[in-house]
């Protein structure tokens, strides 16, 4: 179904870089990404979650290394990770240089807590040494003390003008494959200093409402500030901070993606908040359908509506669709087309077929392109 006119989202123009095998930037995909919270040192353990994270559908998980055992353990972190892994540094520089060497894809530094640029300089000699990608990642909370001194308090201009700094002094030493962030907890701070950068570079951007909260403020928070941006066409990469499981994170930015058109994946399920008009209980079925769907990673749409008010026309524009007719009984749709009336006691598991079996379709069709194209 191709997107109408007025649905196009016309995104900002930027450079390219290579966060090890995922694209950022330049009309590449919007990249996912979230970051662990287990003991980084315990790299077993950090494996599973990455591994957890990435069937989720990250395309990038960021470690911290907040000690030398930390780095010591991303050798097999990063050997083994089945997405690019961005080392977090924060404070010791030396960290740093030891991820790079240890095989990470790219080096997140804090400016504000890093420490002079002659330790900047040796970072990212150990990034263009091992072939690592950097990002310079502004927080609200965390800004240089010469700049609160200027501005009085943090603001987008004195995020954007820290961002500015340091990566002038990334490109006085002719490197150039990095992105940055200007990240704060106010979602009004977050989105003034993205626009304020978005104009005076054209670096890829890392986009996050950092420290937003628990799932459900955080969620909300993240989908205002990140989808106002990514509706500008500001952003390259996207991270949503939740005191959350990161798999969580990863769902949450999908969603986002998807509601804006700019990335889909998996099921998107269109249904109603349900009435007294309803022929079937909406909500529990759709957390019914929501849980065991969730495996696929195919895109494709389902609409689940409780009776014939909004039911066929949101049917139409569907993949497969379900519209309520009665306590016993309702319509189900393919491909926008009446199909036949399905019992609702049978809903639930026949609309699970009915994707897993249209999923399976697409799947050997794009199987089949790319063996052609080959």
């Amino acid at each position: 179904m191709s997107i109408r006119p007025w649905r196009d989202i016309e995104r900002r123009e930027s450079r390219r870089i290579m966060v090890g095998n995922v694209p950022i930037g330049d009309g590449a995909p919007i990249a996912v990404q979230s970051m662990t919270n287990t003991n980084t040192a315990d790299a077993k353990a950090t494996l599973e979650q990455i591994e957890r994270i990435a069937e989720a559908g990250a395309d990038i998980v960021r470690v911290s290394c907040p000690d030398k055992a930390s780095t010591e353990a991303m050798k097999e972190i990063c050997k083994h990770s089945p997405v690019p892994i961005v080392a977090d540094i924060h404070f010791h520089y030396q960290r740093g240089i030891e991820a790079a060497e240890a095989g990470a894809a790219c080096l997140r530094i804090n400016p504000g807590n890093i420490g002079k640029r002659e330790r900047v300089l040796e970072v990212i000699s150990a990034a263009r040494n091992n072939g690592c990608s950097m990002r310079i990642g502004v927080n609200g909370g965390s800004l240089e003390k010469h700049l609160l001194e200027k501005y009085g308090e943090p603001c987008p201009e004195a995020m954007v003008e820290s961002a500015l700094d340091h990566a002038r002094i990334l490109e006085d030493e002719d490197f150039h494959e990095f992105k940055i962030s200007v990240k704060a907890s106010d979602v009004f701070l977050t989105v003034a200093a993205y626009h304020g950068l978005a104009e005076a570079t054209d670096k890829p951007l890392h986009l996050g409402v950092t420290e937003a909260g628990g799932f459900r403020i955080g969620t909300v928070k993240s989908s205002i500030g990140l989808g106002g941006l990514l509706w500008a066409g500001i952003g390259d990469t996207i991270r949503v901070s939740l005191s959350a499981e990161p798999e969580e994170e990863i769902k949450v930015g999908f969603d986002i993606l998807k509601s804006l058109g700019l990335r889909h994946r998996g099921v998107n399920v269109i249904s109603c908040p349900s009435c007294a008009r309803q022929g079937f209980d909406v909500i529990r079925t759709v957390e019914k359908l929501e849980a065991r769907l969730a495996h696929i990673s195919t895109p494709m749409s389902l609409s689940v509506i409780g009776c014939v008010v909004n039911g066929p026309g949101e049917a139409r524009e569907t993949d497969i669709g379900f519209t309520g007719g009665g306590a016993e009984a309702g319509m189900a749709y393919l491909g926008g087309v009446p199909a036949f009336k399905l019992k609702n006691e049978d809903m639930v598991d026949k609309l699970v077929e009915l994707v897993e079996e249209k999923a399976a379709e697409i799947e050997a069709a794009r199987a089949a392109e790319a063996q052609a194209a080959e």
